[in-house]
């Protein structure tokens, strides 16, 4: 199995930036994406960004195209979300989750097999 653990979450004003980590142990050969989503209250899960593992593929959601960037530290199993000019739409409940297969690149939540805890982000205006 394979253990993801989120930190980096906190409260900033709008307009600030955050960055999420997401550490993976266990059996992380596995692992071919990894990818966060998020969710506000009485909201769907939403899928924010995914990687593909060897940095082949990656995947944003139109919301955050152009202010959140990827990246991964793959001898540290970590991946990162740099979050930039913030807003209090992007305030939610951030969850880090890996998918065990092959395939298209993509932020369907379904496609992803082991999901972490969560991190609060929380954007005031």
């Amino acid at each position: 199995d394979v253990q993801l653990v989120e930190s980096g979450g906190g409260s900033v004003q709008a307009g600030g930036s955050l960055i999420l980590s997401c550490a993976a142990s266990g059996d992380t050969y596995r692992t071919y994406y990894m990818g966060w989503f998020r969710q506000a209250p009485g909201k769907e899960r939403e899928g924010v960004a995914t990687m593909h593992s060897e940095g082949h593929y990656t995947r944003y959601a139109d919301s955050v195209k152009g202010r959140f960037t990827l990246s991964q530290d793959n001898a540290k199993k970590t991946v990162y979300l740099q979050m930039n000019n913030l807003n209090p739409e992007d305030s939610a409940m951030y969850y880090c989750a890996v998918r065990g297969s092959r395939g298209a690149c993509t932020l369907t939540l379904s496609a992803f097999d082991i999901w972490g805890q969560g991190t609060q982000v929380t954007v005031s205006s």
